[in-house]
């Protein structure tokens, strides 16, 4: 088997999935594409049987060196990378495969008696276990952990790495998981969409390919036995893969490309058909990512994650530093607001520079602006950045600049931020609702900010005690839940009470349908990757505010997420419905 084809064939023991079979999953986005699929296969096994090299001196450098050598190639990517939530990801991979306790690990198994390739898979695995018990993003790391194993086993065995053949047309990628190595290594040119049989709406997988606009279904048992080259129908909307679809079937596919191109031409402020405004914005986490943002969404930025700036990093960033990268974005969107997360790190997103006590539970632990606690500095910089910023700009523009800060739990804490951001020049200081907590004294919070913003997965989260990265918890995580339409009405009820502006930037915003029941709650602005901007914006033009409320109150009448949403579904523009493809 040449190297090409090793890594087009699907999973060794799978059967070939018969024709017309229909297989469902978790959707990402709302695209319909239909093309010839290439599977990435199955990693190389370490044999059962791998011998106990003689000299184990060069054993361990050939070792060490296998691990040198992916973490220089991981971290060559992420150089190369131009998405900023791929190069963050490669980076962090690429830190794991450098990480010193992983090869004093492997150099351990191998001299109490392993092979090489075996000592690697036994210790990535001890180390996957401790991830994934920890919860959180040290849980997402696991992927990290497999794509540093496949590739040092791969490079210890003298077999191929994982990797796709050269593109040469439009190609659905299908994958048991896609780590962000795998991710970098597909050309995007030719890649249409993505289906992995792992993963959440929150993985690697799923926040890249929302961010390309890729059409994304992950969570689809047995796609891998899909035969190699087969036409398969990929519905992002639906979650569902039509293996070898009808004529019939890929002309309405092509259909639906046609009225999703004609509603990426429109770039109308964000509006419902009355004219109420609701302003539809982009999450960004780079200065490169407000460049791009800005050719398809004008409204401005409603997340722009700084945290990219300080990771991965053995100093904090320099005040000039911050500066620079906070006017790159101002200037991109000039005229138009831009809200600014101050730093989100911390616990699960550890920081070279700050010296923390290991957390048993770091989700719950010393995050976003609890890291004043223990770093207050850092904040402290931060805040001097955007001041300065901020001062920089013409009068009339200085409140185009919105700061918040992530992880908010009390309006105590929401008064120390607001005191300390305005002390450094800030005019329009608001926080995050991520925890039950805030969203249950929503009013006492908005008393002490000038606005609020709803992070619905951080949300979903903690109202649902469900690790947000676990895929088979999807069903709690899902933001039709009616615990979490109840906390972001009252959040939103309150914002009404006060005359103060309250957004959503989770993933449930990029949903058109879930965004017309965001306002109808009384949410005033929608943030989302780019590509997802289109369908909102069609959804909301064509129903009035008092049909938006309506669907909100049919869904919230409702006793479960399934439930909710086909309510909601059953209460909008039946047109509107076909064309979105909502089902």
């Amino acid at each position: 088997m040449t190297p090409a084809t090793a890594w087009v064939s699907g999973a060794e023991d799978a059967q070939p999935v018969p024709s017309q079979e229909v297989l469902r999953g978790l959707g990402v986005g709302r695209g319909c594409v239909v093309a010839p699929v290439v599977v990435l296969a199955a990693p190389a096994r370490v044999p059962t049987d791998e011998p106990v090299p003689a000299d184990l001196e060069v054993a361990e450098a050939q070792l060490r060196g296998a691990l040198g050598a992916v973490a220089a190639d991981l971290r060559r990517q992420a150089d190369e990378a131009t998405l900023a939530s791929l190069r963050d990801m490669l980076q962090a991979a690429g830190t794991i495969a450098a990480d010193p306790a992983l090869a004093a690990e492997s150099v351990r198994l191998l001299r109490s008696g392993l092979g090489p390739a075996t000592a690697v898979d036994r210790a990535v695995g001890q180390f996957a276990e401790v991830f994934a018990a920890a919860g959180g993003a040290l849980a997402e790391r696991v992927t990290d952990l497999r794509s540093v194993r496949h590739r040092v086993v791969a490079r210890l065995l003298g077999v191929p790495e994982p990797g796709l053949p050269t593109l040469t047309g439009p190609t659905v990628v299908v994958a048991e998981d896609l780590s962000p190595a795998d991710t970098a290594g597909v050309d995007l040119h030719h890649t249409v969409a993505i289906v992995t049989e792992l993963g959440g709406r929150t993985s690697h997988t799923a926040i890249i390919a929302g961010q390309l606009g890729l059409p994304c279904v992950v969570q689809v048992t047995g796609v891998t036995a899909v035969t190699p080259g087969t036409r398969v129908l990929v519905d992002a909307a639906a979650g569902t893969i039509t293996v070898a679809p009808t004529e019939d079937q890929t002309q309405e596919a092509a259909r639906r490309q046609e009225r999703a191109r004609r509603l990426a031409d429109d770039l109308s402020a964000g509006a419902t058909a009355d004219g109420h405004p609701v302003a539809l914005l982009a999450n960004i986490g780079t200065a490169e990512d407000a460049d791009r943002a800005a050719e398809t969404v004008q409204e401005g930025v409603g997340l722009f994650r700084t945290e990219v700036l300080f990771l991965d990093r053995a100093t904090a960033p320099t005040v000039a530093q911050q500066i620079s990268a906070y006017r790159t974005v101002v200037r991109a969107y000039a005229g138009h607001k831009v809200v600014v997360r101050t730093l989100d790190a911390g616990a699960d997103k550890p920081l070279a520079f700050v010296r923390t006590t290991t957390e048993e539970n770091p989700a719950l632990g010393v995050r976003g602006y609890r890291l004043v606690r223990t770093a207050a500095p850092l904040l402290e910089a931060q805040l001097e950045a955007l001041g300065s910023v901020i001062a920089m700009l013409p009068a009339e523009r200085q409140t185009d600049v919105w700061v918040m800060a992530p992880m908010i739990a009390t309006a105590a804490e929401a008064r120390a931020f607001a005191l300390s951001a305005r002390a450094a020049g800030v005019q329009r200081v608001g926080v995050m609702v991520e925890v039950p907590a805030a969203a249950l004294s929503a009013s006492e919070i908005l008393a002490e900010v000038d606005f609020v913003s709803l992070g619905t997965n951080d949300l979903a989260q903690y109202t649902m005690a469900a690790d947000r990265l676990r895929g088979e918890l999807s069903d709690l995580l899902d933001p039709w839940q009616p615990a979490i339409l109840a906390l972001v009405a009252g959040t939103a009820t309150a914002g009404a009470h006060l005359h103060k502006p309250v957004g959503v930037c989770g993933e449930s915003a990029a949903d058109p349908l879930m965004a017309l029941v965001l306002v109808g709650l009384g949410v005033t602005s929608l943030s989302m990757a780019p590509a997802a901007v289109p369908a909102v914006r069609y959804a909301l033009a064509h129903h009035t505010l008092e049909q938006c409320r309506a669907i909100a109150e049919v869904a919230r009448g409702a006793v479960d997420a399934a439930g909710g949403r086909s309510a909601a579904a059953a209460s909008m523009d039946a047109e509107v419905r076909d064309v979105l493809g909502l089902g």
